[in-house]
C-alpha cells in the first residue's frame, strides 16, 4: 500500500511540475559583406531575447552581444569571416550560468542595427545585425561613384536579390541570384569596352541591397538608364520565356504581375528588412510628377528596344513590356525597366540559365538594346549626343563582323557607311558606325 501510494504521489508530481523555460539555440552563423556594410545572421532555433553594449577603447572594437538562456551549437572555430570590417566572432564569459555571450571583434567603430527577425519562408527565428562601413573592395567591373568618367552614357546594372535572399530556387536547385549576378557581369563588361558608355554594379557581388536603395544608388552616380536583371518563377513549370517589366501607377493586371509584386515585397522580408509603412504612399506622392512620367514613358521606349534584341536570341513570355507596381522602378531622375531573362522554374530554361553561352547572349541583346535606345534617344551632353559615339577607332583584333554585332548593325551596313571595298581594316583606322535602323 505504502508504494501505491508514493507512485501516485510521484505521478501528482509529474503532472502538476511546473515546466521549465525552454532553452533557445544558435543553430548557425551566416555573414553577408557588401560595400558599405557587413550583415552577421544568427539562425535561432527561438525567437531571441538579447542586449548588447560595445566597447571602443582600444583597437579591435568590440560589440558584446548577451543572449540569455540560449546555448551556441554552432562550431566557431571552423567560421572564417571575408568581410573587411569584421576581424573576429568569438565567445566571452557569459553574466549568467546557461547564456552566451558573443564578441564580435571590429576594425573600425560603428553603429549597429539589431533586429529580431521571424520565420519567412525557409528561415527560422533570426537576429540580425547590420554593421555599417566599407566590408569589401568593389569588383574590378563596378565603377564606384568617384570613378564614373563625365558624359559617357551610365547604366545601372542591378542583379536581383543576393545574399540570404536567393530569389526563386529551380528544379535542379539553381538561385535566382547567381545566375542574374552572372549575366550582370557580363553586361557591365560590354558596356565598359563601349567607349561611349559605363557601368555600375548595383551589387557585384553575393550581398543583398534594399529594394529602396537600389534606385538611390543608381540616383548618386547619375545613372541614365537603370536595368534590373531577374530570372522568372511559375507555381507550375510549363510557363517559359523572357519578358520586361516597366513601371505602372497602376496596380498590376495580370497574376503574373501581381506574382512579381509579391515576389519583390518578399524579398525584402527575407532579408530582414521592415516594411515601410503604406508601401504605396510613394506612388501617390512621385506619380502626379511630371518627371515620373517622363522616366516611365522614356523607360517603357528602352525597354521595346530592349525586348526586340531578346526576341532574336530567346523565347518571349511577352512580346510588350508589361507593367507593374515595383520599388526597384520608382527613380523619377532615369528611366528603368525589369528583365525577366526567363523561367527557372521551368526545367528546360533552368539549364539554359545556366548555360555561359546563353548568359552571353542575354547580356549581348540587352546591351544592344540598350545602345539602340541612346543612340535615338541621346541624354543631353553625352557622347551619343555630340555624334561621336558614331565613330570607332579600330584595335587589335576586331573584325567587322565583331564590331557589326557590338554596335547592332551589319558588315555591309558598315562597308557602305565607310566606302570600303573589302572587310580587311587596320588597327586604328576611324570608321563611322551607321545608326541602327
Amino acid at each position: 500500500m505504502q508504494r501505491l501510494i508514493a507512485g501516485l504521489i510521484t505521478l501528482a508530481l509529474v503532472c502538476f511540475a511546473v515546466p521549465a523555460a525552454a532553452k533557445n539555440t544558435i543553430e548557425n552563423i551566416r555573414m553577408w559583406p557588401s560595400p558599405d556594410r557587413t550583415r552577421v545572421v544568427f539562425d535561432m532555433s527561438q525567437e531571441p531575447d538579447f542586449s548588447y553594449f560595445q566597447l571602443n577603447q582600444s583597437h579591435p572594437f568590440r560589440l558584446v552581444i548577451d543572449l540569455p538562456a540560449t546555448e551556441l551549437t554552432f562550431n566557431l572555430e571552423g567560421f572564417e569571416t571575408n568581410s573587411l570590417l569584421v576581424k573576429k566572432i568569438r565567445t566571452s564569459t557569459p553574466k549568467t550560468s546557461g547564456s552566451t555571450r558573443l564578441v564580435v571583434e571590429l576594425d573600425q567603430v560603428v553603429e549597429p542595427k539589431i533586429n529580431v527577425v521571424g520565420p519567412s519562408g525557409d528561415r527560422g527565428h533570426r537576429l540580425v545585425v547590420d554593421l555599417p562601413g566599407t566590408s569589401v573592395k568593389r569588383d574590378a567591373t563596378a565603377l564606384s561613384a568617384d570613378d564614373l568618367q563625365e558624359r559617357k552614357v551610365t547604366v545601372a546594372i542591378d542583379a536581383g536579390h543576393g545574399g540570404e535572399d536567393p530569389g526563386s530556387v529551380g528544379p535542379r536547385g539553381t538561385y535566382e541570384k547567381d545566375v542574374v549576378l552572372r549575366v550582370a557581369r557580363a553586361l557591365a563588361n560590354m558596356i565598359n569596352a563601349d567607349p561611349t558608355m559605363q557601368a555600375y554594379l548595383i551589387r557585384s557581388d553575393d550581398y543583398y541591397v534594399d529594394l529602396n536603395e537600389r534606385p538611390r544608388k543608381a540616383e548618386r552616380v547619375n545613372a541614365d538608364l537603370f536595368v534590373s536583371i531577374h530570372a522568372d518563377a511559375f507555381v507550375t513549370p510549363q510557363p517559359r520565356g523572357a519578358s520586361i517589366w516597366v513601371l505602372s501607377n497602376r496596380r498590376a493586371s495580370t497574376e503574373m504581375g501581381r506574382l512579381l509584386e509579391n515576389k519583390e515585397r518578399l524579398s525584402d522580408v527575407l532579408a530582414g528588412v521592415e516594411p515601410a509603412v503604406n508601401d504605396k504612399a510613394f506612388l501617390n506622392q512621385t506619380l502626379v510628377s511630371m518627371k515620373m512620367d517622363h522616366a516611365m514613358l522614356s523607360g517603357y521606349e528602352a525597354a521595346t528596344e530592349v525586348l526586340s534584341e531578346l526576341k532574336r536570341i530567346t523565347k518571349m513570355h511577352k512580346t510588350k513590356p508589361q507593367h507593374a507596381s515595383l520599388a526597384v522602378l520608382t527613380s523619377t531622375a532615369m528611366p528603368s525597366m525589369l528583365v525577366e531573362t526567363g523561367f527557372i522554374s521551368n526545367p528546360t530554361e533552368e539549364q539554359l540559365l545556366l548555360s555561359n553561352q546563353h548568359q552571353q547572349k542575354l547580356a549581348r541583346a540587352i546591351y544592344q538594346g540598350v545602345r539602340s535606345y541612346f543612340m535615338r534617344r541621346p541624354p543631353d551632353g553625352t557622347l551619343f549626343a555630340t555624334n561621336r559615339a558614331s565613330r570607332h577607332v579600330v584595335k587589335s583584333g576586331e573584325s567587322l563582323s565583331i564590331l557589326a554585332n557590338r554596335y547592332n548593325t551589319s558588315v555591309s551596313a558598315i562597308k557602305a557607311r565607310n566606302k570600303l571595298d573589302s572587310s580587311v581594316i587596320r588597327i586604328g583606322q576611324v570608321l563611322e558606325i551607321p545608326t541602327p535602323e
